[in-house]
């Protein structure tokens, strides 16, 4: 499994990277990031499911 963010989407809440922040940062200006490849390590699977039905945009997706 793998996540990723549309940047065209993402105005910078940050639900992502306070509700996963294993998963996620953020840049410079707030807006969300996927840490590393995107890759969700094992047991992770529901807090990346958690990020992304709170994110207000929809811009992050599962893969």
């Amino acid at each position: 499994m793998k996540v990723r963010i549309d940047p065209e989407r993402c105005q910078g809440h940050g639900r992502c990277y306070e509700l996963a922040p294993g998963l996620f940062t953020e840049d410079d200006e707030g807006y969300g990031l996927v840490a590393g490849e995107g890759v969700v390590p094992p047991g992770e699977e529901r807090t990346a499911r958690l990020a992304v039905a709170n994110c207000p945009e929809r811009a992050i997706e599962i893969i």
